[in-house]
């Protein structure tokens, strides 16, 4: 590449930070013209090239690039040394690239109009209403472990393959589909990470490869979880850049599953958000609510409780650090306690609607 398009390249990158910000401001026009335009054609495009493969294709295009930059610097080490700024100017001239390529493919997503205004439901919540939701999550948690196990002690062990929550979890979106038509999940790429190890030491449960646009998920994760995860990637692959909307996302279509494996999971694993929150709030409420649960749904958050202690590691808040980052870059004002955020979905779609 020569230097003069080097230079364009650089200069551009300012250039689009203002560009997508602007655009940005306008969240109406976001929805209408690419959420609900122009990004629809650029996913199903790349699900209908990528999504038959059953390994990660972006999964495989990070580790060349990343083998092909360590080449790079490895095989021109000395002139880098002697003209580094030539070097800053190749970093900046990639970044601008894939700035550029991020946004078009799905980051223009996080500037869309959010979940709340689709649903029409709020955020906010009283603590007398979290009690309340909670309870009732004890409740729905209880009575599917029971039902699947057939006493309260035993601990849910979900019987399915990767590959079986990945077909379920499809089937899910065709039953929300029903309710919601804009949840239509066609042509499916949902596979296993080819880093999922890296993921977990990093303590994540999955991405969307914005480049591929395939939902990548954690294969080392505790069955128990994937169903819910899996709903949360695929609701990122349909355009919901928001943590808190996926993670909403992933609850319902998890919960509207005919599956009963699938309900328990989705039940749970919003149970453990707002127990959470209940504990930060009053600590004697959470205890009094903990005490109603089940020994067997108690030992399946205890699974997941030792298996992130066994990956912790020095870095992982340095990772959650840079993504926090990352976060609050891209229109996610509370960056990573944008997760928990989902507990003022859950209890307004129910106030509302019901579950």
């Amino acid at each position: 590449m020569k230097q003069k398009t080097k230079t364009i390249l650089v200069l551009s990158l300012p250039l689009q930070i203002l560009l997508v910000k602007w655009i940005g401001s306008y969240p109406e026009l976001v929805e209408d013209y690419y959420s609900n335009g122009l990004y629809l054609g650029i996913s199903k495009f790349f699900r209908v090239l990528f999504g038959w493969i059953p390994f990660s294709i972006g999964d495989l295009f990070y580790l060349i690039l990343f083998i092909l930059a360590g080449r790079y610097v490895y095989r021109n080490w000395k002139s880098i040394t002697k003209k580094p700024l030539f070097f800053l100017k190749d970093i900046l001239v990639v970044v601008s690239v894939a700035y550029f390529a991020f946004h078009l493919l799905w980051g223009m997503n996080y500037y869309r109009q959010p979940i709340t205004w689709k649903l029409q439901i709020e955020k906010d919540y009283t603590k007398e209403e979290l009690l309340m939701f909670t309870t009732y999550l004890v409740e729905k948690a209880n009575h599917y472990q029971t039902e699947i196990t057939g006493d309260s002690i035993d601990p849910v062990k979900i019987p399915y393959s990767k590959k079986e929550i990945f077909k379920k979890t499809e089937e899910g979106y065709k039953a929300l589909k029903k309710s919601y038509p804009n949840f239509e999940y066609k042509t499916v790429s949902l596979k296993t990470s080819l880093f999922s190890l890296p993921l977990t030491y990093m303590g994540y449960g999955g991405y969307l490869n914005p480049f591929s646009n395939e939902a990548q998920v954690n294969g080392v994760t505790p069955l128990f979880r994937l169903p819910t995860v899996s709903g949360h990637e695929v609701g990122h692959q349909l355009g919901y850049s928001a943590e808190d909307a996926t993670n909403f996302i992933g609850f319902l279509v998890t919960a509207k599953n005919e599956d009963t494996y699938f309900k328990y999971a989705a039940y749970s694993h919003a149970l453990g958000y707002c127990l959470s929150d209940l504990s930060r709030r009053d600590e004697t409420k959470f205890k009094e609510v903990v005490k109603k649960l089940h020994p067997g749904v108690k030992k399946n958050f205890q699974e997941v409780s030792d298996f992130w202690k066994q990956y912790e590691n020095p870095l992982e808040p340095v990772f959650k650090s840079i993504f926090n980052i990352f976060l609050k870059a891209n229109n996610q004002e509370e960056g990573i306690k944008s997760y928990n955020s989902v507990v003022g979905l859950l209890i307004s779609y129910h106030n509302n609607y019901g579950f």
